[in-house]
């Protein structure tokens, strides 16, 4: 066992996937001379060099495509997005391009790119840094969609991508590159697209992922204190999202809590719901509870900031709403 931050384990998974693989590349602005925006990359330019530690200019759809290209060519880039906001300008080539060529070419071309994109609120960055969009990649096919919430997915998760024909889209939450955990390198994760079970229990489920999932872990040790038993749902992959472990999470606890750092409206938190309405609904005691991002652009005072996405008073206090509408009614 060793301690290893968010931010270390994803530098490490990097370090592995260029030292094993000499297709593999990394490209971005500001990952070289400057180390990253977020400090993944630094020292890696003086270890690999010039040549596959790639500075860009600041044209999103310009290094995102040159990265398509690469990938078709049979390289194995993985392409940084200084923040998520950013991703919107290389829209184009994300959807119309990456996520469709091996439909359009009847299988003949694949795209393997991994791209990584820093994502939430927490930082004081405001409205043009700060928003979890991965609800906008997650409705499109052709795209794989991770986000990983513990050490050990964010220092393997890469891998399993980097091994996937298709493009992969991976989420890094800002709250979490500095939070530190023992890591045991010999325990191997589950397969990238499984969501996970963090904490069984039997009176109410928690779906979550990524920035959320330790307010999540608290929530239910806050629980615990009122005599209520949670179990926190990793969802960890977006796309394909593993319906089969949020209905069997249902199937035991009957009540479902979802927390998602994004708008409520046509997000992920609202997907979730409907594929429990639609293969669940005859588990479900309770109607599904869901505490989400507020539906404005995120602001920058840290007061304001912190009121605009979910806390752990908020999860407790609908989780303990639910449960009690609940032993009220059996009453």
């Amino acid at each position: 066992m060793t301690e290893l931050s968010y931010r270390e384990a994803f530098k490490a998974g990097i370090v592995e996937a260029l030292e094993s693989d000499p297709r593999v590349f990394i490209m971005g602005e500001d990952i070289g001379d400057y180390g990253g925006c977020y400090a993944v990359t630094k020292g890696l330019l003086e270890k690999f060099g010039k040549a596959r530690i790639i500075d860009t200019p600041l044209a999103e759809s310009g290094f995102v495509g040159a990265g398509i290209g690469a990938a078709m060519g049979g390289m194995r880039p993985i392409v940084e997005i200084m923040t998520v906001n950013f991703s919107l300008l290389a829209l184009d080539q994300i959807i119309n391009n990456a996520a469709t060529l091996r439909h359009m070419s009847n299988g003949q071309v694949g795209v393997p790119l991994v791209i990584r994109m820093a994502c939430g609120a927490g930082k004081q960055l405001a409205a043009q840094h700060s928003h979890s969009f991965e609800g906008f990649f997650a409705h499109v096919p052709g795209l794989k969609v991770l986000y990983p919430g513990t050490i050990a997915d964010a220092r393997q998760m890469l891998k399993q991508a980097l091994d996937d024909p298709d493009p992969t889209i991976i989420f890094e939450h800002v709250m979490l590159y500095n939070r530190v955990e023992e890591y045991d390198e010999h325990q191997a994760i589950e397969e990238m697209h499984k969501a996970v079970v963090r904490r069984a229990g039997r009176d109410l489920s928690i779906f979550t992922w990524g920035g959320n999932l330790y307010k999540a872990m608290e929530t239910a040790e806050q629980l615990k204190k009122h005599g209520h038993d949670a179990e926190v749902v990793d969802l960890r992959c977006l796309r394909p999202l593993d319906r089969n472990a949020i209905i069997e999470s249902v199937k035991r606890t009957h009540k479902a809590l979802i927390v998602d750092e994004s708008w409520k409206s046509v997000g992920m938190s609202a997907e979730i719901s409907a594929t429990l309405a639609e293969e669940a609904l005859y588990y479900l005691d309770a109607p599904i509870r869901r505490v989400c991002g507020q539906e404005v652009p995120f602001p920058y005072p840290e007061h304001l900031e912190m009121a605009c996405i979910p806390q752990v008073d908020d999860i407790v206090q609908a989780a303990l709403e639910m449960l009690g509408a609940n032993e009220t009614a059996k009453g």
